[in-house]
């Protein structure tokens, strides 16, 4: 039986709410994440039918304390000071035999003091996104939540439609958010902050515990992750779409899968989200949101920099250049690892500026364009990787240069770098569609195929071709959607 712990009973009841999931009428494992399982350690002879009931909620086992966190946040920049989990509730954590220690959450499994005006229940579309996308995520090698399982409720809910109802198990190294911190500063509960602030530390950077400055620390700790977050996600074009500091966690984890998309043709404003009204949240704006993410979270931290504000301020905005110039040199090296090269030369950087430009102009795959340069450096025909684009003529002159920059390098490091950088196979928006119809329809066939596709993204696999093609005209994804 699984043994559940909850070090966040360690911390004051203004932390969360106890809330009992909600039972659903007939719940069924549509996928549970075999692999995941294991490395959990978790109990290896429960059988199918406790599975079901624990992961839909309908069994709260003895070990469980189940609890709905409190948070604040920022949502499209507005400060909404009471939010927490609206149809989230967390079982408790589980260590493995690593000592390392995961929360275990259930998505979508009824009303929780925070769920406002909403139901707390999830449709099965979202809860097939949030699998698919964390999970490519995390075999993409980014970090992520990750998908423990999904289950069909039987039940139906209403969004714009009527639609079958669905549970997510999410696993994280942690909940806690930026608007953690915001939800206790914003009433000027400074004990609580401290307390967030030492327990965050304690569980995701005990190396800073005896630091004289702890919490400049562990600003400058945050913000690197994200920071190689963002360059992750630049690296293969994926948009949040939610950039919210209540979806920024502090471990550094992509966290919520809401309206998030990959891109197909290369455009830095792209957005899909269709609360996105505004754009703010653009694949080329995430770099910046995020750096504003870090100053929300520097505000709630201020009183413990230092007392004095001016040199609270003074030591903030060091960390913040310290973060600017990470993530811009950052997300170079990523793109110019992208075309084989080290971005040590003004040259090479240009390079990669030069093909963004053209993809840009010529609404090219951003995918595929990477994973046809790589096969380029086998064949001598530029006749697949040209058709991507209108201007041909303007492509093949940069292609030339790029090809003289590549040979002055070792040839089995540029394409050891090009092709441990550069996936073929995307969560697509529109196969994930497909994935989500089909689920509808209660065939979840295609569904499981797309996820062992995707569980070798870097390697082109046999008779899988439908897999990394861009979308036809008909099925290109203009928008995502929340699901709540």
């Amino acid at each position: 039986m699984f043994t559940f712990k909850n070090t966040f009973f360690d911390l004051p009841s203004d932390f969360y709410e106890n809330v009992k999931p909600t039972p659903v009428s007939n719940p069924k494992i549509i996928k549970l994440n075999k692999k995941l399982y294991e490395n959990l350690d978790l109990d290896d002879q429960i059988s199918n039918d406790l599975l079901t009931k624990v992961f839909s909620g309908n069994l709260v086992l003895d070990s469980t304390q189940p609890i709905s966190l409190k948070y604040a946040g920022h949502q499209f920049g507005n400060f909404i000071n009471q939010l927490g989990d609206g149809r989230a509730i967390l079982l408790g954590e589980i260590v493995n035999k690593s000592n390392e220690r995961f929360d275990i959450q259930l998505k979508g499994s009824g009303l929780t003091p925070f769920s406002r005006q909403g139901d707390g229940r999830s449709a099965l579309g979202p809860v097939i996104r949030e699998y698919v996308v964390s999970e490519a995520m995390f075999h993409l090698g980014i970090p992520t939540t990750r998908a423990l399982c999904a289950v069909e409720t039987g039940e139906k809910v209403m969004r714009e439609s009527i639609q079958p109802g669905g549970i997510l198990t999410r696993v994280a190294r942690s909940h806690i958010r930026v608007g953690s911190f915001e939800y206790f500063a914003s009433r000027e509960d400074w004990k609580n902050v401290e307390l967030l602030l030492n327990y965050s530390i304690d569980r995701h950077y005990p190396e800073i515990k005896e630091s004289d400055e702890k919490a400049l620390e562990f600003l400058r700790s945050v913000a690197s992750r994200q920071s190689d977050l963002m360059a992750d996600w630049m690296g293969v074009g994926f948009i949040h779409g939610v950039m919210n500091t209540d979806n920024t966690s502090i471990a550094g984890e992509t966290l919520d899968y809401g309206p998030c998309a990959f891109m197909d043709s290369y455009d830095p404003m792209k957005v899909f989200s269709s609360i996105d009204l505004q754009g703010r949240y653009a694949f080329g704006n995430q770099p910046q949101i995020c750096l504003w993410n870090m100053y929300c979270l520097a505000g709630c931290l201020m009183k413990f920099i230092d007392l004095d504000m001016n040199k609270a301020k003074e030591k903030v905005e060091g960390i913040m250049q310290e973060f600017v110039t990470n993530i811009n040199n950052k997300i170079l090296d990523v793109l110019c690892l992208k075309i084989g090269l080290e971005a040590n030369t003004k040259r090479n950087q240009q390079s990669v500026k030069d093909l963004l430009n053209l993809m840009k102009n010529n609404q090219a795959d951003y995918t595929q364009t990477f994973t046809l340069l790589t096969k380029q450096l086998n064949i001598s025909s530029h006749e697949e990787i040209t058709s991507l684009f209108k201007n041909d003529k303007d492509f093949t002159v940069w292609l030339a240069e790029w090809e003289k920059l590549i040979h002055k390098e070792d040839e089995n490091i540029v394409t050891k770098r090009m092709k441990s950088i550069n996936p073929v196979y995307i969560p697509r928006n529109h196969l994930i569609e497909k994935a989500i119809e089909l689920a509808n329809e209660g065939d979840f066939f295609f569904f499981e195929e797309l996820n062992e596709v995707l569980k070798n993204p870097y390697k082109e696999q046999l008779n899988k071709e439908v897999f990394l093609k861009p979308p036809e005209e008909k099925e290109i994804v203009k928008q995502t959607f929340c699901g709540t």
